[in-house]
């Protein structure tokens, strides 16, 4: 179990790093949330403000990594009910190793080792790391990707997150484009609210309730909450016909996304075609200088079932598949790092900053570079 607060982690002798790990605390708030906002591959999600306002159903236990006491890394996270297991983040979409703009291969391989090692040394036997979808970041991660497989990571869950880009548009399918001109024919109006009320109690909870069984992840006061926090970020836009309103989709905005949270419509409004009409006008109007517009994921049981109307549905606004991966590592598997940190620590000890020569493999061929 993680007893103490924090605690000081020096790597192998051999390692060129010496990095602490400490377990955030509200004390370090400004700190973190400064940290977040200047990251590579963060979201607004990672504020502070954001992940605790539900921290009476977790039990937080966001790690930060330093060094010479300067944040390099930080991970979301929270203790399961097990008591064995940390997860980045339960309570989130997405989550996973938080890093500078600058950060290298070399810097990810040491905060893994870091992080994990010290959640070894505090009888935390397995990391489950869900990974932020590679569009949001605004720097490449497959450093991470790469510091996952020499870990041997075992990959549990694979979601396809549907996602138009913006930069190489796909025509709309003859049904969506349809339906779009039907909209706007039969006079369906959006609107961006300044409340969420008349969409959750209207559209979402009864849509849910109805044809799922289920509740929004957020009541309408969570969301609201948010919205204040996060004004910026988080944003109504509904459909109406003849005051009535029809659908709504509520969208999470970052850098370079429009990702639609919750999508919901009545049967008027799908008869109408109110709905298509509503994602049409933000795709095209209203986010056409975002990169991507994400849609989410239409997948089930972890992954393993498709929802193909869903999928068509999306797709059929030009949308393709990004995955978003969930891993599982045992965190004794730090060691598994330690030979190729080693490597890295002997080769700034005997050589110059760049190579004298490298070659680069493919299947067609060597193509050195002197």
């Amino acid at each position: 179990m993680l007893t103490s607060a924090n605690a000081h982690l020096l790597p192998a002798s051999s390692l060129v790093e010496t990095l602490t790990v400490e377990r955030y605390s509200a004390s370090r708030k400004e700190e973190w949330d400064s940290f977040v906002r200047a990251a590579k591959n963060a979201t607004f999600l990672f504020c502070r403000d954001y992940m605790d306002y539900h921290m009476d159903r977790f039990s937080d236990c966001s790690l930060m990594i330093l060094r010479e006491n300067k944040l390099v890394a930080v991970l979301p996270a929270n203790l399961a009910l097990d008591g064995t297991t940390l997860v980045s983040h339960e309570g989130l979409t997405y989550g996973g190793l938080v890093l500078q703009r600058p950060a290298t291969l070399w810097n990810v391989m040491a905060c893994f080792h870091a992080g994990l090692r010290y959640l070894h040394e505090h009888r935390i036997t397995q990391l489950l790391y869900k990974r932020i979808p590679n569009f949001y970041n605004t720097q490449p991660d497959g450093d991470v990707e790469y510091v996952l497989f020499l870990l041997d990571s075992r990959l549990c869950r694979c979601d396809c997150t549907v996602v138009v880009s913006q930069d190489d548009r796909l025509r709309l399918r003859k049904g969506r484009k349809s339906e779009i001109t039907k909209g706007r024919r039969l006079g369906v109006n959006v609107v961006q609210e300044m409340t969420f009320a008349s969409f959750w109690e209207q559209v979402l909870i009864p849509r849910l309730a109805g044809h799922h069984g289920i509740k929004p992840v957020h009541t309408v006061e969570e969301i609201t909450l948010l919205a204040l926090r996060f004004p910026e970020n988080i944003k109504q836009f509904s459909a109406y016909s003849h005051g009535e309103i029809v659908a709504g989709t509520t969208i999470y905005e970052t850098d370079n996304v429009a990702h639609a949270q919750y999508i919901a419509v009545t049967d008027k409004g799908r008869k109408i075609g109110a709905l298509d009409y509503l994602i049409g006008w933000l795709i095209d109007e209203r986010y056409k200088d975002k990169r991507y517009f994400d849609f989410g994921s239409c997948n089930e049981n972890q992954g393993r079932r498709l929802n193909h109307g869903l999928l068509s549905w999306k797709e059929g606004f030009g949308g393709r598949s990004y995955v978003h991966d969930f891993y599982e590592i045992a965190t004794e598997s730090y060691s598994k790092l330690e030979p190729v940190l080693k490597a890295r620590s002997s080769f700034v000890s005997n050589s110059a900053e760049y190579p004298h020569s490298t070659i680069s493999s493919s299947t067609h061929g060597s193509s050195p570079t002197v």
